[in-house]
């Protein structure tokens, strides 16, 4: 079902397990609304290049934005500061230890020109859901018995979707971040889904492509 925007259709997804072609997304990348965040629909979602994100008091919305801002493992960029703390023995990576918590961090971070946060209740218990069957993972970086920073995202097998990340120290995310990328590349992964551009992103090596060329890579 489908309602006209402009020169865009928004489709209003149903019981039916199928979203529409990313290219018949608005100018903001903005795909469809409704529908639910079962971990069938989810999965579908990543393996065809579209993510959920709204807030608290909005229908879920469905996001698959051209560009496409993604991180391939062998042009990672590591500063020399971030290179001493990588040798140093500050940081631990551990993977999945602390999947829930990781959220709740990422969720409760501040960030600029955003209020409250888009991680809804919803969103953890759908994403829990995806963690208990493989899919959405977690990298922290522990400072001692202390959780200081990490990340998560659903994990295709070939492909990370990264979905937020938070620190509480200066450098544990980036350090989460990092070890990660080097995880993924031993392993062969094509590509880290960054989603949208962000200044940190890019100053970590991560680059604007076509969606349309995410798409031929992510299915190919």
């Amino acid at each position: 079902m489908k309602k006209h925007q402009g020169q865009r259709s928004l489709f209003f997804l149903n019981d039916r397990l199928e979203f529409p072609d990313v290219e018949t997304a608005n100018a903001e990348g903005l795909l469809a609304v409704g529908g639910d965040l079962a971990p069938e629909r989810l999965v579908l979602a990543y393996q065809s290049g579209i993510f959920p994100w709204f807030d608290e008091d909005s229908l879920i919305l469905w996001w698959s934005p051209n560009p496409r801002m993604v991180l391939f493992p062998h042009k990672i960029r590591v500063s020399k500061s971030m290179r001493k703390v990588l040798r140093g023995n500050r940081f631990v990576l551990k993977k999945n230890t602390s999947f829930e918590e990781v959220m709740n961090q990422c969720a409760s971070v501040k960030r600029e020109g955003q209020q409250g946060t888009w991680i809804t209740e919803d969103m953890k218990k759908a994403y829990l859901i995806l963690h208990e069957k493989g899919f959405a993972q977690s990298y922290e970086a522990w400072e001692g018995d202390q959780l200081v920073g990490g990340l998560y995202g659903v994990d295709l097998g070939y492909v990370f979707c990264g979905e937020s990340m938070f620190s509480n120290v200066a450098n544990a995310s980036k350090f989460a971040f990092i070890k990660m990328v080097e995880t993924l590349e031993s392993k062969n992964y094509r590509f880290i889904d960054c989603q949208v551009y962000t200044e940190h992103l890019a100053s970590l090596g991560a680059q604007e492509i076509p969606r349309s060329d995410f798409i031929k890579m992510l299915q190919r």
